[in-house]
C-alpha cells in the first residue's frame, strides 16, 4: 500500500458504524451448488485495464489477489482468494474489517519484488493487481501464469466502485456487486445528510513520514478522494490549482504546511508526535480541532477504501467531520 511513491509507503493513505458491514451476509464461496450454479450460467467478460484488456471465458475459482483493495472486494462478494498479499507494514494480521475472512487463504509476503514462484504455486486461474504491477514487464510475467487483472484507471487508487463492478463482472454476481455499491453509497449519503455543513468545506488528506517528508492527495479523480467529494467537501485551491501540482500524492516540506490550509485535515503520521511538524499547529483545521490523527488502519481503509473498509474509515474521521460541520 502506499501514499507517496510506491516505495515508500511503510504507511498510508466509519460513522459510528449504525449500520451492519454490507458484507457481513455473503457466503464464501466453497463449491457449494449455488458456486456451481454461477459457474454454470457465467458469461465470458472482458475487463479493459491498464495494460490491456483480459478475456475471463469461465467463472474464477481460485483467485490470487495481490492488491488490498481487491482483496476486500473479493470477501465482499463472498470469492475467498486462494491467496492474498499481505500488508507486512501493518501490526496486526490482517485489518479490523476482515475479521477471520482469509484464515483459509494462503497469506504472501513480499515487499521489493513480486514472488512469481509464490504466486505460481497456488494454481491461480485469475490474478488481480493494481499499482504493484509499476510496468507491463511485471504484468507480463503475472499474466504468463494466469490472466491477470491489473489498475482500471490511471489514477493512483482505483475508485471502490469500479472495482467492485468489475469483480462483480469476472464473478457473475453483477447484481450483487451493484447491490453492494448501493448499500455503501447510501450510508455515505446518510453521513452528507447527517452533516449539512460539510458541503463547500476544504479537505486535506496528509500522510507524515518522520522527517520532513509530508504526501497529500492532490488528485480529484484519486479513489481516495472519492469518499471526501460524496461527503460535499473540496480540495482547497492550493492543492489543485496553485502550487501543488494536481495528479497524483504531491512531497510537500515543513516550509510548505501551508497547502494544507483546509477545513478539515486528515493525517497518519507514523507514530510520530505532531510536535516534529512544523506549523502543524497552526493550521486552521487543528486551531478548529476539525482535525484527525489516524492510525494505520484508519488511513488504509480511506487510503485504499473499499466496499467493507469505508466503515472503518468512516468511523475513524467522523469526530473531525463533526466539527467541521458545526
Amino acid at each position: 500500500m502506499r501514499f507517496g511513491r510506491l516505495t515508500l509507503i511503510a504507511a498510508l493513505l466509519g460513522a459510528a458504524a449504525w449500520t451492519t458491514p454490507v458484507a457481513a451476509s455473503a457466503p464464501p464461496t466453497d463449491g457449494t451448488a449455488a458456486d456451481a450454479t454461477a459457474a454454470d450460467s457465467f458469461t465470458p467478460v472482458t475487463i479493459e485495464h491498464r495494460y490491456g484488456s483480459t478475456e475471463i471465458s469461465e467463472r474464477p475459482e481460485r483467485i490470487v489477489s495481490l492488491d488490498g483493495q481487491w482483496t476486500d472486494t473479493l470477501v465482499a462478494l463472498g470469492a475467498l482468494p486462494v491467496g492474498y498479499l499481505a500488508d507486512t507494514y501493518y501490526d496486526g494480521d490482517v485489518y479490523p474489517w476482515l475479521g477471520d475472512s482469509l484464515a483459509d487463504s494462503a497469506r504472501l509476503e513480499f515487499t521489493d519484488s513480486i514472488s512469481y514462484e509464490q504466486v505460481a504455486a497456488l494454481e491461480p486461474d485469475l490474478i488481480v493487481i493494481s499499482w504493484r504491477a509499476e510496468d507491463e514487464g511485471i504484468y507480463d510475467s503475472l499474466a504468463a501464469i494466469a490472466p491477470t487483472i491489473t489498475s482500471l484507471s490511471d489514477a493512483v487508487v482505483d475508485p471502490w466502485q469500479d472495482i467492485t463492478a468489475a469483480a462483480g463482472q469476472i464473478l457473475g454476481e453483477e447484481e450483487h456487486a451493484a447491490q453492494l455499491i448501493d448499500e455503501v453509497e447510501q450510508q455515505i449519503a446518510g453521513v452528507a445528510t447527517e452533516l449539512p455543513g460539510l458541503a463547500g468545506k476544504t479537505f486535506a488528506f496528509a500522510n507524515y513520514l518522520p522527517g520532513d517528508q509530508i504526501y497529500v492527495l492532490t488528485d480529484p479523480a484519486d479513489g481516495a478522494i472519492a469518499f471526501f467529494l460524496a461527503l460535499g467537501l473540496e480540495l482547497p485551491e492550493s492543492l489543485v490549482g496553485g502550487e501543488a501540482p494536481a495528479g497524483g500524492r504531491y512531497e510537500i516540506s515543513f516550509e510548505q504546511i501551508s497547502l494544507l490550509d483546509s477545513d478539515v485535515l486528515i493525517m497518519l503520521t507514523n507514530g510520530a508526535d505532531t510536535s516534529d511538524i512544523t506549523g502543524f499547529d497552526q493550521l486552521p483545521a487543528v486551531q478548529d480541532d476539525a482535525y484527525i490523527l489516524l492510525d494505520y488502519a484508519g488511513a488504509t481503509a480511506l487510503n485504499v477504501p473499499s466496499a467493507l473498509s469505508l466503515s472503518y474509515g468512516i468511523d475513524a474521521v467522523m469526530p473531525a467531520l463533526e466539527a467541521a460541520a458545526s
